[in-house]
């Protein structure tokens, strides 16, 4: 990250000491679900197929999920509704451009700064996992990087997609992607529960990545299919930045 992307880090973190509430309250969301549907609902489950075939309970099985939901959800935030927000409305980036600062630093500020709330969120529902003894793995470790990476590929994504967007409505378009996305990747039933064409479509979505990756950081049974899944990430992402960038030079720089 360029000197210059940092002080765009440095000025949204500025911005939220006011609104600092709403950030806080991202904290909670995984833990709500956490508790009603992985406790709760895990009582009546019993045991479930975790990583390699080995028997988990079902709250364990459901918590890495929702690691991975809450970096997506902490990255999104701030690469969708925010960031449309700052270009379209509040012309933000106009401000900015009058700086020596230029199109890819605008860029890479706002998903270093979107993937780092992400990850926040992540580390912070990681303590409740430790806590709960949900955590079976040295692997955990990387949790917090991995979330980073789920991060990175949902801001460049989400980025992209707002330069698209030319009023709200098209950004009602994001929700109705997130919603089947959190249903259908994973995080409450195995992937072998969906029918056959079902699962072929949620075996694309990169949240279907980030969430086997975390089941595997988090419950054991890391090998290269854990690479694969953070590679996919990691291109889809590299993908997304580089329509960013194209995007975003045209639309502020015109």
């Amino acid at each position: 990250m360029t000197p210059l992307a940092l002080r765009l880090v440095e000025r949204n973190l500025l911005v939220y000491r006011r609104g600092w509430i709403l950030f806080v309250s991202g904290f909670f969301e995984p833990i709500f679900y956490l508790a009603s549907i992985g406790v709760g609902i895990g009582n009546l489950v019993g045991d479930v197929s975790g990583p390699g075939g080995r028997a988990v309970s079902y709250t364990a099985f459901v918590a890495p999920g929702l690691v991975a939901s809450s970096a997506m959800n902490g990255a999104l935030l701030d690469a969708t509704f925010n960031f449309f927000y700052k270009l379209r409305y509040a012309k933000t980036y106009d401000a900015v451009l009058a700086t020596p600062m230029r199109p890819n630093d605008v860029a890479t500020g706002e998903v270093a700064w979107a993937l780092g709330r992400g990850a926040i969120y992540a580390g912070v529902f990681l303590g409740v996992m430790l806590a709960a003894g949900l955590v079976d793995s040295a692997w955990a470790v990387l949790v917090v990087p991995g979330a980073v990476l789920v991060g990175f590929t949902f801001a460049g994504l989400g980025l992209a997609a707002v330069t698209y967007a030319r009023s709200w409505e098209h950004m009602g378009m994001v929700q109705l992607a997130i919603l089947p996305m959190f249903l259908f990747s994973g995080i409450f039933s195995p992937l072998g529960d969906f029918s056959a064409p079902v699962q072929r479509v949620a075996e694309l979505l990169p949240l279907t990545h980030g969430v086997a990756m975390m089941r595997a950081l988090t419950l054991g049974g890391v090998g290269w299919a854990t690479l694969g899944h953070a590679l996919y990430l990691l291109v889809l992402g590299a993908a997304a930045m580089r329509v960013v960038q194209r995007r975003l030079a045209g639309i502020l720089v015109a």
